[in-house]
């Protein structure tokens, strides 16, 4: 693979206003395939707005976006093309309630892909199986744990065969015995090479998992570097004094 082929997102002086709030200031980030990037910052900071323009659940401003070489359009069929490229994980899960957990899985392949429903079904429990839970399978969402039931939305989000996965603070609405076990099938999906952005609290994952830290104050990236050298030798006041007040002593 040469450093020279496209990165599988480009994000080009991205400006993004909430009214008078600019909410991300001339934004510049590349991210090669298969690299996990950990968003970090304070709360505000614009890490999940970041995480939200990836696929156009936030519009932008100013600037551009790609994935995998193509411009982000800016509504129609060909964003639900290219969103279907972009799988996305939340804070809530956003399963569907009325549908078993199977189906839940299966739904977006089906109606989107145009999968078949055997091969679609199949596919399901092949990732039901990857992520833990394919026991749960004809159980609806509410008969699940929220590490469960997150879990089925990375499940689902991975059925599109999606080239990226967004994960905007997947682990903060879960119990903390359950956050584990979240952060476990998202590692496993790290080193399976898919190219993930993640923004969370989490600071043991992103130590052990991200490839590169990216740092977020004011809507503005403040820093970017690999996790060693953010955690032990953090170069702006404002990422010293965020990991100062999170970090034990």
């Amino acid at each position: 693979m040469t450093q020279a082929s496209e990165p599988m997102i480009r994000i080009n002086n991205v400006e993004k206003y909430f009214g008078d709030f600019h909410a991300l200031k001339h934004i510049n980030l590349e991210v090669p395939r298969g690299q996990v990037v950990v968003v970090l910052g304070p709360s505000g900071s614009g890490k999940s707005t970041l995480c939200r323009t990836i696929n156009r659940l936030e519009t932008i401003d100013e600037g551009t976006i790609e994935i995998d070489g193509h411009l982000l359009p800016e509504e129609g069929k060909d964003l639900a093309k290219l969103r279907a490229d972009v799988g996305m994980v939340f804070q809530q899960f956003n399963l569907f309630p009325h549908l078993t957990i199977r189906d839940n899985v299966t739904l977006g392949p089906i109606k989107v892909r145009k999968s078949k429903k055997q091969e679609a079904v199949s596919r399901a429990n092949e990732l039901l199986d990857r992520v833990g839970i394919a026991n749960q399978a004809d159980k609806y969402p509410a008969q699940l744990s929220g590490g469960q039931q997150q879990r089925v939305a990375i499940a689902r989000a991975l059925a599109m065969e999606p080239k990226v996965m967004l994960f905007d603070e997947p682990t903060s609405a879960l119990d903390p015995e359950m956050v584990g076990e979240v952060l476990d099938v998202m590692s496993e999906l790290a080193r399976s090479g898919m190219t993930m952005v993640v923004v969370t609290h989490e600071m043991g994952f992103a130590s052990k998992v991200a490839d590169r830290i990216i740092f977020m104050a004011d809507g503005e990236i403040v820093e970017d570097s690999d996790p060693e050298s953010f955690f032990a030798n953090p170069q702006s006041s404002r990422a010293q004094d965020f990991l100062g007040k999170i970090l034990p002593h």
